[in-house]
């Protein structure tokens, strides 16, 4: 049922959410689209990830969410390569009979991707470029669910 996909071309949510969990079952869309942060001195940003073992490692957050609510359809959408500020990088979408389980879907996938999806972030601005550490808010999120 869940889909995933892993890629560096730009996407767009509109037509993402277009026909979405299309069902006679379903009364609720939940999407969230994380966007490349303009503010600071950040010039773009760059993600790694490692093919294969990304798209499993989301599939299994993906069926957690699944086998937790009962979803009509989720979609997983995650760029990898060199952004800009401004720029889309993911996208989080369910579909359910009511919107308490699309939103806590919705939640949960967000924040176990945050912290336990393998991407690995840079950011490069006018001080250098660095890595993106872990945040203890991110591992705090993970603790509620």
């Amino acid at each position: 049922m869940g889909r995933v996909r892993i890629q560096s071309e730009p996407f767009d949510p509109g037509t993402e959410l277009e026909g979405f969990g299309a069902g006679a079952d379903v009364g609720a869309v939940v999407s969230f689209t994380g966007i490349v942060r303009g503010a600071g001195e950040l010039a773009r940003m760059e993600i790694e990830h490692y093919p294969g073992m990304t798209e499993a490692a989301v599939g299994k957050i993906v069926a957690e969410a699944e086998a937790r609510w009962a979803l009509a359809d989720c979609l997983v959408i995650h760029r990898f390569g060199p952004m800009q500020p401004g720029e889309r990088i993911m996208m989080v979408a369910t579909a359910s009979r009511h919107r308490a389980e699309a939103f806590a879907a919705a939640d949960f996938v967000m924040d176990y991707l945050k912290s336990r999806a393998p991407f690995w972030k840079k950011e490069f601005g006018a001080d250098g470029e660095a890595w993106v550490a872990a945040k203890d808010a991110d591992e705090e999120a993970l603790r509620r669910w």
